[in-house]
C-alpha cells in the first residue's frame, strides 16, 4: 500500500503536486473575489500557516534562534515582500484581471531571478539565458497588451496585469535573497518567515477596514481561504523544500515552470475563461523561454575532462 513515507520520497510526485497546487492558487484568488476581501485572504492566509509551523517546528526554532537573530532584518523584508506584499497584490490583481493572466505573467519569474542574479551577485548570463529572457518578456508582453499592438503603442495595460507584474517582482527578490539566508534547517526558517508574513498583514487588514473594503469570508470564503493555506502555502511549500532536498534546486526548480500551464488549464476548465489566441501565443513564449535559458545554456558551458 502507498503511503505518506513513501510519498515524502518520491520527489517527481512531490513537486507535480506543489505545482498543481500553486496553479491552483490562481483559480483560488479568483474564486475569493466577491466572497472574502484581498488582505483578509492574506491575513488569515498565514495566520493558519504560521499557527501550523509554530505548532510543529517551534523547538527547532528556538534551537536555531541564535543563527536567525542576528539577521532578523532580513528575514523579516523577506517574509514582508515574498509573502504578504506578493500574495497583498496578486489577490487584490484577481479583481481586474483574468486568471489566465495571472498564470501566464507568473511564469516570469525564473527570469526575473535571472536578471536580478546578474545585476545583485554579477552572475553569469549565457547568449541562451539572456535569448530566454526577450522571448519570456515577449510573452509578458503579450499578456499584459492583450495582443494589441494599438494597446502597446498607447502604454494600455490592465491595472491587474501591472500589480501581478510587481508581485512578481517581489517574490523575485525573496527568492534571490534566499542565498543569503540564515544557514538553518528550512522547516524553522519558514516557520519565522510565515509568522511574520501573518503579523505584517495586519496593517493592511486594519487599512482595508477603515477604508470600508474588508469582506469577512462567507462559507465559500473560508473554504477558498483553507485551501490556500492548507495546500499552496502549507503542503506545497513543505512538498518543495522536501523535493529540493532529494534532487536538487537544479532539478526541482524546472518544475516550478508547470505553475502557468496548470493556472491557464485550470482557468479554462474551472472558470470557463476563454483562451484567446494572445494566450497561447504568450504561454508558448513564457515556456520556450524559460526553455532555452535551461535547454541551451548548458551547452554553453565548457565541459571539464
Amino acid at each position: 500500500m502507498f503511503g505518506i513515507s513513501q510519498l515524502y520520497n518520491r520527489p517527481l510526485i512531490l513537486l507535480f503536486l506543489t505545482t498543481i497546487f500553486w496553479g491552483g492558487n490562481t483559480i483560488a484568488g479568483k474564486l475569493a473575489v466577491g466572497n472574502v476581501s484581498p488582505f483578509v485572504v492574506v491575513f488569515l492566509r498565514w495566520l493558519i500557516v504560521s499557527a501550523i509551523m509554530l505548532g510543529l517546528y517551534w523547538r527547532e526554532v528556538v534551537h536555531n534562534w541564535h543563527h536567525m537573530r542576528p539577521q532578523i532584518v532580513m528575514v523579516a523584508a523577506m517574509a514582508a515582500f515574498g509573502f504578504t506584499g506578493f500574495n497583498a497584490l496578486f489577490y487584490l490583481a484577481a479583481h481586474d484581471t483574468t486568471a489566465l493572466n495571472i498564470g501566464i505573467i507568473q511564469g516570469s519569474v525564473p527570469m526575473m531571478v535571472a536578471i536580478g542574479a546578474f545585476v545583485v551577485y554579477r552572475s553569469r548570463l549565457t547568449v541562451a539565458q539572456a535569448l530566454g529572457i526577450v522571448i519570456t518578456i515577449c510573452g509578458v508582453v503579450a499578456v499584459a497588451s492583450r495582443g494589441s499592438l494599438e494597446r502597446l503603442l498607447e502604454v494600455e495595460i490592465n491595472p491587474g496585469d501591472a500589480l501581478m507584474l510587481l508581485a512578481c517582482l517581489f517574490y523575485s527578490g525573496y527568492t534571490l535573497a534566499l542565498r543569503n539566508r540564515p544557514k538553518v534547517p528550512a522547516l524553522a526558517f519558514f516557520a519565522v518567515t510565515s509568522t511574520v508574513a501573518a503579523t505584517v498583514s495586519v496593517p493592511l487588514l486594519l487599512w482595508e477596514g477603515m477604508a470600508g473594503n474588508m469582506i469577512w469570508p462567507d462559507f465559500n470564503g473560508w473554504l477558498i481561504c483553507l485551501y490556500i493555506a492548507l495546500f499552496p502555502s502549507f503542503i506545497a511549500q513543505v512538498f518543495f523544500m522536501r523535493g529540493v532536498e532529494l534532487i536538487g534546486p537544479g532539478r526541482a526548480g524546472i518544475f516550478v515552470n508547470l505553475v502557468p500551464i496548470f493556472a491557464s488549464v485550470f482557468a479554462i476548465v474551472i472558470l470557463g475563461e476563454p483562451f484567446e489566441l494572445y494566450h497561447g501565443l504568450a504561454l508558448v513564449l513564457v515556456l520556450g523561454g524559460i526553455y532555452v535559458s535551461e535547454r541551451f545554456s548548458h551547452k554553453e558551458r565548457p565541459s571539464h575532462a
